[in-house]
């Protein structure tokens, strides 16, 4: 089993790393559970600006939602138990959690992610923040993987362009690092931590049958403060989008 310190070098070396069997047996099913309860019951009472649709009207299609931090039960997974630990070997003590995402590509979905760094919607200095990637469904090529590029966040941030992807209204501009990427294939429970200047992307679900889904819990040094420069930029480009698609553009998402 990988150490703490060799996993602290491969973050700093590669810009991502994984914890196979992170969550196993009854941990996961507690939130597994309470993740599909939060689905059921939270997911149709919040604003579109948090819960994101392939197609509205069909629930089926859910792709995003956006501030999950807020419902209790999820909260109290963040400042206590194996994701605060591991975020805070990594970062040093005390870390906070800037809040709690899910994630999905349904069934032969066509929205691709966009390769892109988090650091350019998180504008954060320094950029001592990382994402904890839980999978929930087996995660492979075929339903839409992450792919990293090793050692990109070391090189600094790129420039960044509107989308018409929501949820991901922003990517790299002149992406031509394919050939240079890292598929990470992953069970359910395992984990994959990143960087957020460290450039990723997903294809489209080509499976017919199974989704992708994921939580990701977004975690930062004590001494990281936003930068307001870069979050102008940010806002500025995402308004664009969100002007174009009728959403509110001054809900202040983490990652939209």
């Amino acid at each position: 089993m990988q150490q703490p310190d060799e996993r602290k070098r491969a973050l700093e070396e590669d810009g991502f790393v994984t914890i196979p069997g992170f969550l196993s047996g009854e941990r996961f099913e507690e939130i597994l559970a309470l993740v599909e309860r939060y689905v059921t019951e939270v997911v149709p009472s919040l604003p579109p600006e948090q819960a994101f649709y392939q197609q509205d009207g069909k629930p089926e299609t859910l792709k995003q939602i956006e501030n999950m931090e807020e419902y209790e039960p999820l909260r109290r997974w963040m400042y206590s138990g194996p994701f605060h630990d591991v975020a805070t070997s990594l970062l040093g003590d005390p870390v906070h959690c800037n809040g709690i995402e899910w994630f999905n590509k349904p069934p032969a979905s066509d929205h691709p992610t966009p390769p892109h760094q988090d650091n350019f919607y998180f504008s954060k200095q320094p950029p001592d923040v990382i994402t904890l990637w839980l999978a929930l469904d087996p995660v492979d090529e075929e339903n839409g993987c992450l792919r990293y590029v090793p050692g990109s966040h070391r090189e600094g941030s790129r420039q960044h362009q509107k989308t018409s992807i929501l949820g991901f209204s922003q990517g790299i501009d002149g992406y031509d690092q394919q050939d240079q990427e890292t598929p990470v294939v992953l069970n359910p429970g395992d984990l994959v931590i990143h960087h957020c200047e460290v450039i990723h992307r997903a294809d489209v679900n080509r499976s017919t049958r199974r989704h992708r889904r994921s939580l990701a819990l977004v975690y930062q040094g004590a001494n990281v403060k936003l930068d307001p420069v870069q979050w102008s930029v940010y806002r500025n480009q995402r308004k664009a989008l969100y002007d174009e698609i009728g959403l509110d553009s001054e809900h202040d998402s983490q990652r939209q």
